[in-house]
């Protein structure tokens, strides 16, 4: 099957074009015909290396993060899916290879398609949704009335999180630049800050949540619109304590991850806030959960570009601009 890989780990490296083997399907494997796959933030950092200690995988390596597409076969244990059914999934973090024509993953992580979307809506969801979802829903309890600030309100997670949040009840602020304005008050931002005319620690107050996808200056200064008790969740880190035994990282690492996370979470103490980052996971009854609020239009996807599938490094290189609004996608059937 034709896939894009890296052999190394090699900083703004173009990923390889070749033939690979097709995966092998395990008892609880359903097989998927990959029709559309998106491209995240994550693959460039995996392609670059900086998540090699903590995902210490074996290269050469397909990457890809998550899929739209159509089962082909199903290993002897698989009673949820069969040959034939559209599906959408982000596989576990130790099988991603969605740059291919073919995966394979565990029947657990998979999710049917939603009836409304086309193959390359669907797979602008999954990873950024499964976001939003264990961020706002699980790790931040987010009430009705409650309010959240989501930085990035443009980017991938930021389009979803903003639509979960208003479905939620809660009031919802974001950042953004001058030229998005308009998309995330479309997706029910309440207010929205243009930080190329203000500062946001200036502007909000007595906030309940922050969902950060920034650097470390933002991170810092969303601890100013958090009241006590408040909650400051990162997915652009640093780790914490917590998600390295979550990792099953060995104490070297723990150790690092402690250290990497000791001046945000006693800034945090300090203000009465819980600082805590967290690294989504595949999971399909989420999924499904979050199909059924598609097909109710309570989500929606938000997709900036399409490339076909051979010009997945330029589809790569565009996501690293910084400048999509929502997702990329490459169709790969």
């Amino acid at each position: 099957m034709k896939s894009f890989l890296i052999d190394r780990y090699v900083k703004n490296g173009a990923l390889r074009f070749t033939e690979s083997p097709e995966p092998e399907l395990r008892e609880n494997d359903v097989m998927v015909e990959i029709h559309a796959a998106s491209v995240n933030v994550l693959d460039a950092k995996i392609r670059d290396g900086e998540f090699k200690l903590i995902l210490p995988y074996r290269l050469p390596l397909i990457l890809g993060n998550d899929l739209a597409g159509v089962v082909v076969r199903v290993g002897a244990n698989v009673r949820r899916f069969k040959p034939g059914d559209e599906v959408y999934a982000r596989p576990a973090q130790d099988r991603i290879g969605t740059f291919a024509e073919y995966i394979a993953m565990d029947e657990a992580d998979v999710a049917m398609k939603p009836d409304n979307l086309t193959m390359v809506e669907a797979a602008s969801i999954p990873l950024v949704a499964l976001t939003a979802w264990q961020v706002l829903v699980e790790r931040a309890n987010l009430q009705k009335g409650q309010k959240i600030l989501i930085h990035a309100g443009s980017g991938g997670v930021g389009t979803i999180a903003i639509q979960l949040a208003r479905h939620l009840g809660a009031y919802v602020a974001t950042t953004t630049s001058t030229a998005n304005v308009d998309l995330v008050e479309g997706l029910g931002a309440d207010a929205v800050i243009d930080y190329k005319k203000d500062n946001f620690e200036e502007v909000l107050q007595d906030y309940d949540v922050v969902l950060n996808s920034l650097g470390k200056d933002t991170l810092e200064k969303s601890l100013g619109v958090l009241k006590p008790g408040g909650k400051l969740i990162s997915i652009s880190g640093p780790p914490d304590p917590d998600f390295a035994r979550q990792n099953g990282s060995g104490w070297l690492l723990r150790l690092v991850m402690r250290l990497l996370s000791f001046g945000i979470r006693r800034k945090s103490k300090r203000q009465g806030i819980g600082y805590s980052f967290h690294f989504m996971t595949a999971n399909g009854a989420q999924l499904g959960q979050i199909t059924s609020l598609i097909e109710a239009g309570a989500l929606r996807p938000v997709v900036d570009r399409v490339f076909p599938f051979e010009k997945t490094n330029e589809a790569l290189d565009y996501v690293e601009t910084g400048r999509a609004k929502g997702k990329v996608v490459v169709a790969v059937k």
